[in-house]
């Protein structure tokens, strides 16, 4: 029964990810932070020339302002970093509670860190001021898979040795 504690970790993280995607976007707004912290400005020059769509909205400087060009960065780094980090707990709890091979565990972490991610895109579709989109369950894979690799990385570097 002690071994199953390792799936509060998961469990955790994942409610620390629902209470951040119940939060309208007004709540989670860093643009006036970083305004008041520094003088973005100086970034201009530097991505004047970067321009896209995403989720049928133009992402530039010149669309967002310098603060909303960065802001868009942080919250999409953010979508690859948390989730990176869920696979990784998913990960250490199968690893440490069920007997399978390294890959059955990476697999099946891979498999519920995108299953969470879709639920919690569609959860986002009942908060004030979000939108579910499938394109942020694309990042939160990639950072699910980048956790992975990194995996990978590391048991082949202790099979090496």
């Amino acid at each position: 029964m002690k071994k199953y504690i390792y799936w509060l970790l998961p469990a955790c993280w994942m409610g620390i990810i629902y209470y951040s995607s119940a939060q309208p976007y007004e709540n989670q707004d860093v643009k006036p932070l970083l305004t008041n912290m520094v003088d973005l400005s100086f970034l201009l020059p530097f991505v004047d020339w970067i321009s896209f769509t995403y989720h049928y909205s133009e992402v530039s400087a010149a669309e967002l302002g310098v603060a909303g060009f960065v802001e868009f960065f942080l919250r999409k780094g953010a979508h690859v970093g948390v989730f990176f980090v869920l696979m990784c707990l998913f990960y250490i709890a199968l690893k440490k509670t069920c007997n399978m091979k390294f890959r059955s565990h990476t697999i099946i972490s891979f498999c519920l860190t995108v299953a969470y991610s879709g639920l919690d895109e569609f959860h986002q579709g009942f908060t004030a001021n979000r939108t579910p989109y499938i394109g942020d369950v694309v990042l939160d894979g990639v950072g699910a898979a980048i956790a992975a690799i990194s995996l990978l990385l590391m048991k082949w570097k202790t099979v090496t040795k």
